[in-house]
């Protein structure tokens, strides 16, 4: 993999495939042409307007591509005078399709509309952030390509309140109910994110928050490797790599890895993995990446990898650097490593060292780190979580900190734990009932040797009936 993502060509990880949605409307639009002759003779036109659209409309590709050579200011103002006058859907339909078909064809065209803008001192971005209200989702997505072209393409970059409008609208997609247009707003985001400053400011309107909780929903394969390809530019950023990290993406990722069969999904997934292994600049933050795909089981997934044939050679090399850091990994592993990176990712289960009286007697104050970050997300998994397994471990952690730090009874019911754990009495599962009951009872007693022996002996009688 290349390290400077503007090295990489156009044509390669963002390559629009054929059946989206929008590519198929829009072929539908380029068939239903518009009379402009109508509109001229409904005086809702100008004749300069008139004379431009119809060249560009009626001309050979070459013959199109001299006129808005011979004429770029006309056609830039042509094309925001139709989009400011026209109402009929329709109509604005053709008229987006041709801009964004203007400026695929020849990206430096985009300077047209900024020259245009400037000159008459009007925002370039006015007419096509205004297009994004409109309840045509064809015309707010074709207008939504356009902005990320111009954006993308110019001299001048977007900034300011435009940017964060813009950012914050591709965010607000990506969560919309209607999902037809996502592999739009995804490919609109894959052209954003190659820029730095853009990846900045999409950390700034949380846009990453959205994009994970899009890939922990059940998406087609097109939609895991465009939103991954995000993760994966975001990362190339060091100090962004420090941020991303923050959003439990390794255990998404690591879940879409063990399903897919798919190399594209494959490759840029263990190339997003090697730059949260490579690029952050903080030690300490590469150990979490590192024991989060550990706990993912992403070792065992990379060595069924291995027994498979790849087209992209850069797959085979990631596999080889994350098998051997990862393994690394292992060796340095401690067993409060291990608890933590358990906890930190939200998928608790029995392992060992939950049930080790040494484990919760060594290192019980550790909970207390980082402004008891390890125990507020055991209480956040109280609150949301709905599996009775790790709603059990859980409720079994509290307790055993409770049990084992002296000040852990009062730490708990300021965090607001206790209350959480005596919900659970009630709980459907019986299992989450038991931990709960246990983990009440140590909240509750102070002489910890005779509730050990009172549990011994209910669990004996448990075991004679």
């Amino acid at each position: 993999m290349v390290d400077n993502i503007s090295e990489l060509p156009d044509d390669r990880p963002c390559v629009i495939v054929a059946t989206s949605p929008l590519q198929h409307r829009a072929n539908e639009v380029r068939a239903n042409r518009v009379n402009w002759q109508s509109y001229l003779q409904g005086q809702m036109i100008t004749e300069d307007d008139f004379a431009c659209i119809t060249k560009l409309d009626n001309s050979s590709a070459d013959q199109r591509d001299a006129y808005l050579s011979e004429k770029p200011y006309q056609c830039a103002k042509t094309f925001v005078n139709l989009m400011g006058h026209m109402s009929k859907d329709q109509t604005v339909q053709y008229i987006v399709t041709m801009i964004d078909d203007i400026l695929q064809e020849d990206k430096s065209r985009v300077e047209m509309f900024k020259d245009y803008a400037r000159k008459n001192k009007e925002s370039v971005w006015g007419p096509f952030l205004r297009m994004l209200n409109r309840s045509d989702g064809f015309i707010v997505n074709q207008a939504s390509r356009i902005i990320s072209k111009l954006a993308c393409w110019s001299k001048d970059l977007m900034e300011g309140s435009d940017l964060t409008h813009y950012l914050t609208w591709l965010k607000d997609q990506m969560r919309a109910p209607n999902a037809d247009y996502l592999q739009t707003v995804a490919r609109c985001l894959q052209m954003m994110l190659r820029i730095d400053d853009y990846r900045r400011a999409f950390i700034r309107v949380d846009g990453m928050s959205a994009l994970a909780s899009v890939l922990a929903g059940k998406v087609g394969f097109q939609i895991q490797y465009q939103l991954t390809f995000c993760i994966w530019v975001m990362t190339f950023n060091p100090d962004l790599a420090n941020k991303v990290s923050r959003y439990n993406l390794i255990p998404i990722m690591s879940d879409i890895l063990s399903e897919s069969v798919k190399e594209k999904v494959t490759r840029i997934i263990v190339a997003s993995f090697r730059n949260l292994l490579e690029k952050p600049t903080e030690r300490e933050i590469i150990t979490d990446n590192a024991l989060s795909m550990v706990q993912c089981k992403v070792l065992k997934q990379l060595q069924l990898l291995e027994t498979r044939k790849f087209d992209d050679p850069d797959i085979t090399d990631d596999i080889e650097f994350l098998n051997e850091t990862l393994q690394a990994s292992v060796h340095d592993l401690s067993s409060f490593d291990e608890y933590s990176t358990e906890v930190k990712s939200g998928r608790l289960e029995w392992s060992p060292v939950h049930r080790s009286e040494k484990f919760w007697r060594e290192n019980c104050g550790r909970l207390n780190e980082k402004n008891y970050e390890l125990l507020k997300i055991l209480i956040r998994l109280l609150e949301s979580s709905r599996d009775p397994l790790i709603l059990s471990v859980a409720n079994h952690d509290i307790g055993e900190y409770v049990r084992h730090y002296p000040r852990g009874k009062h730490v708990i019911e300021q965090l607001g734990g206790k209350q959480l754990v005596m919900q659970h009495l009630s709980h459907e599962d019986p299992n989450v009932r038991y931990e709960a009951l246990l983990a009440v009872q140590k909240l509750m007693v102070h002489n910890w040797e005779y509730l050990g022996k009172q549990l011994e002996s209910k669990e004996k009688k448990e075991a004679e009936q």
